[in-house]
Formats: C-alpha cells, structure tokens, sequence
C-alpha cells in the first residue's frame, strides 16, 4: 500500500535530496517471517547499513526492528525471539507509520513468524525503540475498512491487556486507559464512514501509539496471555493479528473473570455503559462481554473460530505450543489445558 499509494516514491526522494544512500528491502507480509528478516540482515551487513527505516504498518516496523537486531551478530537472528537473548547492539531503527495499529512505533518489542514450524515469537528490549516515527494520519486514509477494524482492534486489545491487572490502588491509569478505549471504539466506525477525514484517522493514530509505548503501565502489570494464545492461532493459520485477537479476547475473558469479578464489572460499566441496575455482578460482566462482541462485530471482525473459517482439530496443538514454556498470562496462570478450554470457549 505504501507503494501503491507513492509514499515510498516520497521517502526515497527526500532522501536522496538530501544526499542519504539507501537500500531497499520489500516483501513484509502480515504476521512477518523471520526468513525476510535473515535478507535484511545479509543486506544490512554487504551494504554496511548504519539505520533502519521502516515505511509501514506494524509487520513493516517488526521485521525492521529484527533486521536491525541481527545486522551486527554473526549468528541467526531467531536466537534472540527464541532464547529471549538481550543486545544492545541494536541499529538505529525510524518509522513512517501508515497503519495504526500495533503500536510498534513507539515500543520496546516485535513479534516476528519461522516459518519451520510455525512459531511466533517476540524479542524486547529499549534499544528497539525507534529514534523517531513520522505519525501523519494522511498517510493512513486509503486503508482499506477491514484493515481499519483489524488495526483498531489491535489498539483496543493492547489497552485491555495492560487494564485487565491484579495490580490494586491504579486508579489513574484505569482512567487514561478507560479514556483512550472510549476513543477508539466512538471513533473507528466514523473511520470506516468517513475513511479520508484527517482528524478521526489523527484521533486512532494517536491511541495506537499511546496504546503500546508503555506510558499506560505505569504501576501496574498486565496480563498478555491474549497475545500468546492469538500469535499461536495466526502463526498456524495466518490470519490478520487483530481479528485473532477479536477471536480470542471475549473467550479469554469468559474464562478468567471470575478470578476478580471487580475488575470485569468496572471495565463492563465505565468502558460499554453497563447499567449497575443489572442486580448480579456476574450478570454485568456477562453483558460488557456481549456488549464487546457485538461492538467488534459492528466493524467487521470475527469473535469466534468457525467466523474465520477455523475448526477445532488443532486446538490442543495450539495450546500446547502455547505452553510450551510454561504458563501465560498475569491475571490468571493459564496451563495447556487452560488455554486449551479457551481455544474452545473461542468455537
């Protein structure tokens, strides 16, 4: 899209006017795979490249990011998403951002797919966080709607990672986290009514990266058992990132609420206007997940398995490889057999 669009054309002129040698590397697809990312690295180190400049939507910004990761180590750059090994030996990283989305443009992490197996996987640390980003919502006007739902939701389910905690007295947050949630879910279908109005794609744009660039975790812990359980469900059947996470959020949500039915009834009544005359706190729980459901259905997103053409005969591989390395999330421990009931939950 960036191509199609001449932002490219754009980027590459303005550096060569002002005299900045550049390669360019194309061929990202959502879910980006780690075998574009080892072109990267080789290519960084033939041409000596010293920055890394991603023109793009969070598949785009991931893919840099790793590129820049393995672009001085002289062994695979996987070794980083599947040992967790730190560097700082990390090339500058900048972005032109033109899909509002992940957030990538301003956080500390990427999440890249191997292709050999199918795992998805993710690398973190501050020297992945970009120098700077070019946020300019024109750029984001010839989105096409579906990936206007998928980016928002994306949005939307990095915001309920970090508000569902266990964390107590982070009452301020909850309402800067409350507050942007309002705004992506008022202003996303004004966005797909009115896709070239400048101020509402400036509105998403600007909660994508408030969203991810960790200023809404401050005192608190957020789960991010939705994440793992969705990369695993994309990595094996490559749906977009957002519509997994509509998928797998309410299911998620249906199985852990009870762990501290407060949280729920707060985000259910201060987020999608639950009225409290519901005289059952699980009563309104069970209704701001309907409310959220039906809200992500309202802008073109699947909430369950057999809506994005997924049966049930890979769900306990899924959950498996979920686990594999212990139990996810924050909120509630969530083992095989927990994710596995999720997964199901999700049908």
């Amino acid at each position: 899209s960036a191509i199609a669009s001449g932002l490219i054309d754009r980027v590459k002129a303005s550096l060569d006017a002002a005299g900045v040698e550049h390669a360019e590397l194309g061929g990202v697809r959502p879910n980006p795979e780690i075998g574009l990312v080892r072109k990267g690295v080789a290519l960084c180190k033939e041409q000596d490249v010293d920055w890394v400049l991603a023109v793009g939507g969070g598949s785009v910004i991931d893919s840099a990011k790793a590129i820049a990761v393995g672009a001085h180590y002289e062994g695979d750059v996987w070794d980083f998403f599947e040992t967790k090994r730190q560097t700082n030996d990390v090339l500058p990283i900048a972005v032109v951002l033109t899909i509002p989305a992940a957030g990538s443009e301003s956080s500390d992490s990427c999440v890249i797919t191997k292709e050999e197996g199918l795992f998805k996987r993710s690398c973190a640390g501050e020297a992945l966080i970009p120098r700077f980003a070019i946020l300019n919502p024109a750029f984001t006007c010839t989105l096409p709607p579906y990936q206007t739902a998928c980016g928002a939701t994306d949005i939307l389910a990095h915001l309920m990672e970090r508000y569902f905690t266990r964390v107590d007295h982070v009452d301020l947050t909850d309402r800067l986290l409350e507050a942007t949630m309002r705004t992506v879910i008022n202003y996303t279908p004004l966005a797909l009514e009115r896709p070239d109005d400048y101020h509402i794609r400036a509105e998403l744009m600007w909660a994508g990266t408030v969203a991810h660039n960790n200023l809404l975790d401050t005192g608190r812990i957020g789960d991010w058992a939705s994440h793992q359980i969705e990369h695993e469900l994309s990595a094996l059947y490559d749906i977009a990132h957002g519509a997994g996470l509509a998928i797998v959020f309410p299911a998620w949500m249906k199985y852990v609420y009870r762990a501290d039915m407060s949280r729920f009834v707060q985000f259910a009544v201060r987020v999608f206007g639950v009225d409290l005359a519901f005289a059952e706190p699980e009563q309104i729980v069970l209704q701001g997940i309907r409310r959220l459901e039906a809200y992500l259905r309202s802008i073109g997103m699947p909430v369950r398995l057999g809506e994005a053409g997924i049966d049930d005969s890979r769900l306990l591989e899924m959950a498996e490889k979920c686990c594999a390395k212990g139990p996810q999330g924050q909120f509630q421990k969530l083992h095989t057999r927990d994710v596995h009931a999720i997964y199901e939950l999700a049908l």
